[in-house]
């Protein structure tokens, strides 16, 4: 099982009046280059507290590449939809020659209408937006040319620069659970990166089995299985009570923003404004998520903890798990639990031998 670190802070939690807002994801890309781990994940969000300190992936990647040396630095995710191709290539090539050829990209459909504001005549196609982009960067990325019609209505064909490191750009596709996209992903020779929002481990399994068997289909995929990447949240302790009562807080919050701008988007014309829910209902319900999230949704507590939740999610066919660390809670709690991170990699990497 391979490790990497997550990024997905709610704006109101990481806006304690510090200027310092990005020092978490400075501390964690430095522990992560130091001790084995594969990944840096930042998303891209806008016009929403939830995620809202992360607008662009790319700009964050460079900051990594400037204070590490090994670690990957990828995108989680780039909406595709909300951006030419040639900007998204420019932009992560820049990445991957500051950090010698490291980069990564999920590239995601996106969801929320009002992310679409930045787009809005995308939105109606925007899972075939996502397919014909991610075509369309790779072949930038590979020295190609794609067509494009300039300011004076005339086509051209157009290449990006500066060329990056690495000749094949890494890319996922995210999904939040929908089973055609894992099929998606398959058949694009895609990596997939999800969450356990709305699935549990028995689900996945069955939706990475549908991920493997499309990728596998691919002409010339000569035995590669993909790769597929799971967001978990993440905070251990040596007390598993004191785990609990320090997440509770901020874990609840994290899922209250989010719930909030779920039932607010209206994709099918179903909106649903959770002012209109009664305090008690709402609280309950996020109430029951935190109990759920803790104790079989996330890598929450011990390390004895945590190592069986990593042997359920490997024994879901699932690659890497991407920890969710900046969800809330202190940083000087996290940057402390970073060595028990560490100990749960080394001990379920021993395990697996």
């Amino acid at each position: 099982m391979d490790f990497s670190l997550f990024y997905f802070a709610n704006e109101q939690e990481a806006d304690t009046g510090s200027t310092d807002r990005y020092g978490l994801l400075l501390d964690g890309a430095k522990f992560a280059d130091a001790h084995g781990f594969t990944a840096v994940w930042t998303p891209e969000r806008h016009f929403h507290e939830f995620g809202g300190i992360y607008p662009n992936p790319s700009v964050l990647g460079a900051a990594v590449a400037a204070v590490t040396e090994r670690v990957g630095i990828r995108a989680g995710s780039v909406v595709a939809p909300l951006h030419h191709p040639v900007r998204i290539a420019e932009e992560w090539a820049v990445v991957d020659n500051l950090s010698g050829g490291r980069v990564g990209v999920s590239f995601a459909s996106g969801w929320h209408p009002q992310d679409f504001a930045l787009r809005p005549e995308n939105f109606a196609d925007r899972k075939a937006k996502l397919e014909t982009t991610v075509e369309e960067v790779r072949e930038l990325w590979r020295g190609g040319a794609i067509p494009v019609v300039d300011g004076a209505g005339e086509s051209q064909l157009v290449r990006s620069y500066p060329r990056p490191v690495q000749a094949e750009l890494p890319v996922w596709i995210t999904s939040s659970g929908g089973p055609e996209t894992f099929r998606a992903a398959g058949r694009a020779g895609a990596g997939l990166l999800t969450h356990l929002v709305g699935q549990d481990l028995a689900e996945l399994s069955d939706k990475v089995a549908l991920y493997r068997e499309e990728y596998a289909a691919r002409p010339g995929s000569d035995g590669d299985r993909g790769h597929v990447v799971l967001m978990l949240h993440a905070y251990l302790h040596e007390d598993e009570a004191v785990a609990k009562e320090t997440v509770r807080a901020p874990l609840c919050a994290y899922l209250r923003s989010f719930a909030g701008l779920t039932m607010s988007s209206s994709t099918k014309g179903r909106r649903v404004d959770p002012e209109a829910l009664s305090p008690r209902h709402f609280n309950a319900m996020v109430e029951r998520s935190f109990e759920r999230y803790f104790d079989e949704g996330g890598l929450l507590g011990t390390v004895e903890k945590a190592v069986d939740v990593v042997e359920r999610v490997r024994k879901a066919d699932v690659d890497e798990i991407a920890c969710l660390i900046d969800f809330g809670v202190a940083r000087e709690k996290v940057t402390a639990g970073f060595e028990l991170l560490g100990a749960l990699r080394a001990a379920t990497a021993e395990d697996s031998r």
